[in-house]
């Protein structure tokens, strides 16, 4: 229920209950109806017979021998003081005992409401108290009636007395006044069901403008491109304007915010270019220059010697002119990516043919070059090989003699894992963050490129090559999704 929509059916929902207690509770104030009252007098009735009979048995506890005969003006008496007793905090009710033959026998109204207490039986209802009365003596059973008139009803009640005297009967009597509101009630419904029709169609009409309303707004935010906000008309209506006010408002906003954030970004992204160049540049530059000034001092010592010294300045020349060109084939394969050729590939072959090509490296630094792993992965033996290669190269450079390198493969899910691991210094904390780009090396005579190239050659395979954590040394990490297919053998 989170629309205004919902809600406002919920409120009408919700109204016409509210008209509906009203209702219920204006006919309880009203009165209670006749049927209510008749029930309650019937009950009444009934209760009061049960105390007579209660009474008149409590009575006749103590009698021995036969009854007194019933012209016997103590045994009216008594009936009377029985039933004036069992009657006293019934309001309303008036009753007696009864015999078959001899008729009334005891009377008694002690709530009557006149100025005096009533001792006669009324003579309006005289015969049908006589009916009721037989009737109960005849079937030995309660007998209730009830009569109505223009403005009361009558209820009856007439119960049995068991006991020493024959065709005994209780009964009581009560008069019900018959509801005299029903006119103003009538009107009061009707004076809410009027106010109950105009409540509902004033929500409806609301719930249809404020549709209508909301639908423009819709319309309109349908009716613009999804990069530009809109700018929303106003609806008329108040609450709701105030939200187009502020949406306009937002919008503008957002405008203005990504006219500054595009200006921003091109800053930023020629600002990086430029930086990146000046740091290419200055590299570049520094690699350079070492060759040609070490190239020109050689030149000149040659110039001024005899043929020996010449010889010799041609060789050194010849040597960094080497140098520069691996610097360049080694900037060639760093910009020039192409994609993988897959095929099977052992890789207990690969690591084994990475670990003879640096063989001799690591003899001559006395750094022990080991190689672990078994399997076949779906790669390109050449870009993982010459990734392992620079990988390898770098790890024995940083080890001292006497330590060990290792490259090992290992299951990752279903991609699989090269790492090489060396037990040297490890890697300076301050070049951890930029140790994979060009020109960053820890060493005085290194270009920086070979770290750099070799995770460009593992990109391009779509892995990653990263510095993993080490209790000794550094351990540098190639991960090959699930593509290379690493199965062991």
């Amino acid at each position: 229920m989170r629309s205004l929509r919902a809600r406002l059916l919920v409120l009408w929902a919700f109204s016409l209950a509210a008209c509906v207690a009203a209702g219920a509770l204006l006919v309880q104030i009203s009165g209670q109806s006749t049927a209510a009252q008749v029930q309650r007098g019937e009950a009444v009735v009934a209760r009061a017979c049960d105390l007579i009979r209660e009474r008149y048995a409590f009575y006749t506890t103590d009698w021995h021998g036969p009854p007194p005969p019933l012209e016997d003006t103590g045994l009216r008496a008594a009936l009377g003081a029985a039933v004036s007793l069992a009657l006293a905090r019934q309001a309303g009710v008036e009753g007696g005992v009864w015999q078959t033959d001899t008729g009334s026998l005891a009377y008694a109204f002690p709530t009557y409401p006149g100025t005096g207490p009533k001792t006669d039986l009324p003579a309006a209802e005289a015969a049908s108290v006589q009916a009721a009365n037989e009737q109960a003596a005849r079937d030995e059973a309660a007998v209730a009636r009830m009569s109505g008139g223009s403005t009361q009803t009558l209820l009856l009640y007439a119960c049995p007395l068991p006991g020493p005297i024959d065709g005994l009967t209780a009964w009581t009597m009560t008069r019900v006044q018959r509801a005299s509101a029903a006119d103003g009630l009538r009107g009061g419904l009707l004076l809410l069901f009027a106010l109950m029709l105009g409540m509902s169609a004033w929500l409806a009409w609301l719930l249809r403008a404020w549709s209508r309303r909301v639908g423009a707004v819709e319309a309109g935010l349908a009716q613009h491109p999804d990069d530009l906000p809109p700018m929303l008309p106003r609806t008329g209506e108040r609450d709701l304007d105030r939200i187009v006010d502020a949406l306009n408002q937002a919008g503008q906003r957002l405008i203005d915010a990504r006219q500054r954030s595009a200006e921003l970004g091109a800053r930023v992204v020629a600002a990086e270019r430029l930086a990146a160049l000046g740091r290419v540049a200055a590299g570049v530059a520094h690699e350079i220059r070492n060759p040609l000034a070490a190239m020109r001092l050689r030149a000149e010592n040659g110039l001024a010697g005899d043929d020996e010294r010449r010889r010799r300045a041609l060789a050194a020349v010849l040597e960094q002119v080497g140098r520069l060109d691996r610097l360049l084939a080694e900037l060639l394969a760093m910009t020039q990516r192409r994609d993988p050729a897959l095929a099977p590939t052992e890789i207990g072959t690969l690591l084994s043919s990475c670990v003879e090509r640096h063989a001799d490296q690591a003899a001559a630094a006395q750094v022990g070059l080991h190689a672990e792993g078994v399997g076949t992965a779906v790669i390109d033996a050449s870009l993982i090989g010459r990734a392992l290669d620079n990988l390898a190269s770098n790890a024995i450079r940083h080890t001292p003699a006497g330590g060990h390198v290792s490259l090992r493969a290992e299951c990752s899910g279903p991609g699989l894992r090269l790492i090489v691991e060396d037990t040297g210094p490890g890697v300076a904390p301050d070049l951890r963050g930029s140790l994979f780009e060009p020109f960053v090396t820890g060493r005085a005579d290194g270009t920086g490129l070979g770290l750099a190239i070799a995770r460009e050659l593992v990109e391009a395979h779509g892995g990653r090559l990263c510095l993993a954590a080490s209790e000794q040394g550094a351990r540098f990490v190639i991960e090959l999704g699930e593509g290379a297919g690493w199965r062991p053998s």
